[in-house]
């Protein structure tokens, strides 16, 4: 009894399976296309990371330096973490839950950011979007745009969704 609850509880930790079938069309062609802006921004993020973290420094965030150089890892790490749950690549059950809300905790730091900077009045010349490859200045615009990019994230999450529902009076165990 003991082991057969082992077996089948593990195998939500270490199995690696297929994603779920998308709901409709457009929500994998909405997760491919998250992915491939994930893509764009993580890559001119790491082509400029030396220059990516005194960039957030000067952002003037709450907690200084240590608050800055943490962000900015946590961005970097959560777009190339999100990639592997919108392009559907076989993962196991937890990991896919994981790479789920790596891709919600994107656009939710950029709005954190972007909102900081809006109550701050900083004079900032580059928001940071796309590291310091090219200068995108902050604003209303900056809000919005991680807003939509956040409704690109729940919209992938629902189409994706990786959780299977019981089917009330289905048990797990026999």
């Amino acid at each position: 009894m003991l082991i057969g609850f082992y077996t089948i509880n593990m195998t939500f930790f270490v199995k690696a399976i297929s994603g779920p079938k998308p709901k409709t069309k457009e929500s994998q062609q909405i997760a491919y296309a998250y992915a491939l802006l994930l893509v764009v921004v993580l890559f001119c993020q790491l082509f400029t990371f030396d220059d990516f973290l005194p960039l957030i420094e000067n952002l003037w965030l709450p907690g200084g330096e240590p608050t800055a150089h943490l962000l900015g890892g946590i961005i970097v790490v959560s777009e190339l973490f999100s990639l592997p749950f919108l392009l559907g690549v076989r993962l196991s059950p937890l990991m896919r839950v994981f790479c789920m809300i790596a891709s919600w905790l994107v656009p939710t730091v950029w709005l954190f950011i972007s909102v900081w900077l809006q109550i701050v009045l900083n004079n900032v010349s580059n928001i940071g979007f796309l590291g310091t490859v090219v200068d995108i200045l902050p604003g209303w615009w900056a809000i919005f745009a991680c807003i939509a990019i956040g409704v690109l994230s729940a919209w992938s999450s629902w189409g994706l969704w990786p959780l299977k529902r019981m089917k009330p009076g289905r048990r797990r165990l026999k």
